[in-house]
């Protein structure tokens, strides 16, 4: 993987944290609070009083709102500080560059694609636990990271478990991967059942505690789509080479099977703070807060087959990866505007994935990827849902 995860480790001092407010964000700052580490800037979507409450324990030179009227709001909060306010993608773009020894970026969506072309440009090391900018800019992003010679380290627990795997093994030929899924809050239903779940059904994940937004991609398993997608641009494998597995008990995060047959996994409870700190400090280990894992206490491990005939997002998501071109941004595009129309109770659960593979119908493909044509596919992919709306 030229370009990523190469360098010897280099003491972390200063982190720039991309969607502080969110899950991923906020365990970012607990591990940045047991470590010391200093907080170079801070980005929310709207969440203008918890951002202000991070700003005012962690002294940040930067703070980036995106939402007009929530920028508004922090002005007034922060108009007692000398910290630096910025505002909407310019300012996230502007923020990402700023020279840091590590940029987190743990925003929901494709708005995270340009941030991190910034921090690359601009020599910034990455933690990445957007997986929108893979899915649909994958290529830019990793040309891009090894013209520049920029390291940039899954956070995903998917992502990271494969990386952990392969760690000494570059030189190895990679067999298979092995994409654990949780299966989400409906496994085991059939197409008529999920017809009848509801917003608050498919907001209760089983295991872990997410935004909304990834939540909902747990319960299609698109969530797990976008993470096949994600681990070819990462991991640089062919497609069907990515078996995606259900292992309801989230405790073996990935794997990795190598040419001889020898199969190679990361196991641990179910906590981001172990990804997201092993980003941080790669490649040495540091006590975290994360809870230690006991394998008598969870008895069993279960593995079986992901249905990727009822979860129709899963099997759309491969077929996305196998068009190539701008097809992956279709599928996000889609997905990120129908997951919004059912959390404004606007269509039924259901309706995503036939909204998705509308769009993958519909909307015309480009084959050159730049970042001219994945915002112009954005922008045609989040038409047509919301006219079928």
């Amino acid at each position: 993987m030229p370009g990523f995860c190469s360098a010897l480790f280099v003491f972390m001092k200063t982190l720039t944290v991309l969607g502080s407010t969110g899950s991923i964000g906020s365990q970012t700052l607990e591990v940045a609070r047991m470590h010391g580490y200093r907080i170079k800037g801070l980005s929310a979507n709207n969440n203008a009083r918890l951002i202000e409450k991070q700003a005012r324990e962690f002294c940040p030179e930067f703070v980036c709102i995106n939402d007009e009227k929530a920028f508004n709001d922090i002005k007034i909060r922060l108009a007692d500080t000398d910290i630096k306010l910025l505002k909407g993608r310019e300012g996230l773009c502007e923020l990402a560059a700023e020279k840091c020894d590590m940029l987190i970026n743990s925003v929901v969506g494709m708005i995270g694609l340009e941030p991190t072309l910034a921090a690359i440009n601009a020599g910034n090391r990455i933690g990445l636990a957007n997986k929108e900018t893979m899915v649909v800019g994958g290529e830019l992003v990793t040309a891009l990271a090894k013209e520049k010679n920029v390291e940039i380290i899954p956070i995903d627990s998917e992502h990271s478990a494969i990386f952990q795997s392969i760690m000494g093994n570059t030189d190895n030929k990679i067999e298979r991967i092995i994409l654990t899924a949780s299966g989400g809050p409906f496994f085991g239903y059939n197409s008529e059942q999920l017809r009848r779940v509801t917003k608050e059904n498919a907001l209760k994940h089983p295991n872990w505690s997410m935004g909304k937004k990834i939540t909902v991609d747990s319960a299609t398993l698109m969530n797990k789509g976008l993470e096949l997608i994600e681990a070819v641009r990462f991991f640089d494998v062919a497609p069907d080479k990515i078996e995606v597995v259900v292992h309801r008990q989230s405790i073996l995060h990935s794997a990795v099977e190598f040419e001889d047959g020898a199969v190679i996994g990361q196991l641990g409870v179910p906590d981001m703070k172990i990804p997201i700190q092993f980003a941080i400090t790669y490649p040495k280990r540091m006590k975290s807060l994360s809870g230690r894992l006991s394998l008598t206490d969870i008895g069993t491990l279960t593995f079986e087959k992901a249905d990727e005939e009822t979860f129709c997002c899963l099997g759309l998501a491969r077929e996305a990866i196998k068009r190539g071109g701008t097809a992956p941004c279709i599928l996000n595009s889609a997905n990120e505007a129908a997951v919004a129309a059912f959390l404004e109770d606007k269509i039924p659960f259901y309706r995503i994935g036939e909204l998705v593979g509308e769009a993958m119908e519909k909307v015309k493909s480009e084959k050159t990827v730049s970042l001219s044509t994945i915002l112009y596919v954005e922008n045609e992919a989040t038409q047509f849902v919301n006219s079928k709306i």
